[in-house]
């Protein structure tokens, strides 16, 4: 068992092209932003967590700091999710494995990130939470994983690397929705 740290990866630099703009600012019915709501849910999993933001994106940057959050801004954000993906696991090199999580993805109850994290420190390579058969996230990484992780770029994030290693793959079910549930357009608040 490692003694380095769980750290979870918050993916918050999309544009929110479909939604319309700054969907990671948007209000939930308890008043929280999407962004800030996902990172409160992660935060309560993993022992730190850096946040990945688009250059000029300051006002989430604000509201995902004040939660005493380590930002790095990615320069290639632009390019896609693998790109910010690698960028966020350069930014934390040193660790057990990481747990990547989508920064629109607000409603994963706590118990199912945990689940995913102590799946990581028993020694599972690759943890993908399921809801009804379908894959969804946060998805964890293994330390072993780290050169793969950091030559994503695009916009596939790690799909590809979870089925190239289908084999070290766990799948965890769960009664979870959130773990497939985002927000995409203004309608799915």
């Amino acid at each position: 068992m490692s003694s380095h740290p769980i750290v979870g990866v918050l993916l918050a630099a999309g544009a929110g092209s479909r939604f319309g703009g700054d969907k990671l600012l948007a209000r939930l019915e308890d008043g929280s932003s999407v962004g800030v709501r996902s990172l409160a849910q992660l935060q309560d999993a993993v022992d730190t967590v850096v946040a990945v933001v688009r250059p000029g994106d300051s006002v989430l940057e604000q509201q995902l700091e004040a939660t005493g959050v380590r930002i790095t801004r990615c320069p290639h954000a632009a390019r896609g999710m693998g790109a910010s993906l690698a960028w966020g696991i350069r930014a934390a090199p040193v660790a057990a494995g990481w747990l990547v999580a989508l920064a629109d993805m607000p409603w994963i109850r706590t118990e199912t990130l945990l689940r995913v994290c102590t799946m990581l420190k028993d020694g599972r390579d690759i943890v993908v939470p399921s809801f009804g058969h379908q894959r969804g996230h946060p998805v964890g990484f293994a330390a072993r994983f780290y050169g793969q992780l950091i030559t994503l770029d695009g916009d596939q994030g790690a799909r590809s690397l979870c089925e190239a290693h289908a084999d070290r793959t766990m799948v965890l079910e769960t009664d979870d929705r959130g773990v497939v549930r985002d927000v995409d357009v203004r309608g799915d608040i």
